[in-house]
């Protein structure tokens, strides 16, 4: 069989049980439709909820930008309505970080990550529906992630208080990366070049600061601020390969916005040192994390990752990476899914390491499923 004329079928099996499997999870017994909330996680067997001890904006936000994505906008409503109505701070502007199992504020942090979730649900959702709300808030909560979470040299902190006061947390690379994705799908969504600017801006202050120049990849904290310049420096930093795989995809995206930043040409070697470096050779399982001359610093293999890992490979301009890709999704599917769902991780040698279905993990699986050939 021709390994790329079987990607189609491969990728509409994927599909087909994202669709059958994995949504009527999170439409049925993974929703509190008292609350109008996502559980944070379902038991393996797809049907009972874990014992509720917060709920999180992101995760709601996340859950409706699948439903979106899905064409089912009736759920997705419902879900905005409760990102609206139940994680707002309607005292100091944006959203709480969680809420109790009552729906009253628990962690009242500003998390950068959660607001750049909440601009690109929005964005996802307002263009998908034609929510003119929905688009307001992705105006809205950008311009206020500018002037309220701006730090030093063009970054943003990951944290803040509830009233925006500095808690002291540095800048991290996750919900950079995550607020870039938001203002693509944003500037996608409402055509407004501001978002290029921001973007570029991003890019650019990103390079600067998280880029490991021996291998091109993206570190998780910054470079210099923990080391020696050009070196990951301390031991708590790390080169995730799921990262890289998920910031080449974000770059090819991104097209000439990110030109001057060198964040392409970074991620093109990046991908290499992941590809070559970060996946295991028997099983095709994606690690979680390498040190920087890329031994295994961590052999957690995070479904996530793997999602990444396949997207990446779809949209690579190499026609033998791009091969590669039915073997891969043969390798994932029975490796991370199954009859009632997925698994979350596994161990190198292939044990569960962790039973439960984040709500939060659909995200990535709709992302990395949209991306594949269907013809």
């Amino acid at each position: 069989m021709n390994p790329i004329a079987s990607t189609p079928e491969l990728a509409a099996a994927l599909r087909d049980h994202f669709a059958h499997v994995i949504l009527p999870i999170w439409r049925g017994p993974g929703f509190n439709a008292a609350l109008g909330l996502p559980y944070e996680a379902v038991a393996a067997d797809g049907q009972t909820p874990l014992p509720v001890v917060r709920y999180r904006a992101m995760a709601c936000a996340r859950q409706m930008f699948v439903f979106a994505l899905a064409g089912e906008m009736e759920h997705a409503l419902r879900l905005f309505e409760s990102l609206m109505r139940i994680f707002q701070d309607s005292r100091h502007g944006g959203w709480f970080y969680s809420v109790d199992a009552q729906g009253a504020p628990l962690d009242t942090t500003k998390d950068l990550y959660t607001h750049a979730f909440v601009v690109f649900a929005c964005a996802e959702y307002g263009a998908r529906s034609g929510n003119r709300d929905a688009l307001d808030v992705v105006h809205r909560a950008s311009s206020l992630i500018e002037d309220r979470f701006a730090a030093d040299d063009g970054l943003l902190h990951a944290a803040l208080a509830a009233d925006f006061s500095t808690k002291g947390e540095m800048p991290l690379q996750n919900p950079l990366m995550h607020l870039t994705e938001a203002w693509l799908a944003a500037r996608a969504a409402t055509q407004d070049a501001a978002f290029d600017t921001a973007i570029a801006k991003l890019g650019d202050a990103i390079a600067r600061t998280f880029v490991h120049e021996p291998t091109g990849c993206i570190a998780e904290l910054p470079i210099g601020k923990t080391g020696k310049a050009g070196s990951a420096g301390s031991a708590d930093n790390r080169l995730e390969p799921g990262h890289q795989f998920e910031w080449f995809w974000l770059v090819q995206q991104a097209g000439d916005v990110l030109a001057g930043s060198g964040l392409r040409e970074a991620l093109a070697r990046a991908f290499m040192f992941a590809h070559e470096r970060g996946v295991d050779a028997a099983t095709g399982g994606v690690h979680a994390a390498l040190d920087e001359a890329g031994g295994i610093k961590d052999s957690t293999q995070r479904i996530w990752a793997q999602t990444e890992y396949l997207r990446a490979l779809a949209v690579h301009g190499d026609a033998a990476i791009r091969a590669l890709l039915p073997q891969q999704i043969e390798r994932f599917r029975p490796r991370f899914l199954h009859a009632q769902g997925w698994v979350e991780c596994k161990t190198l040698a292939g044990q569960i390491a962790r039973a439960d279905m984040p709500s939060t993990t659909p995200y990535h699986l709709a992302t990395a499923y949209a991306a594949l050939p269907s013809a």
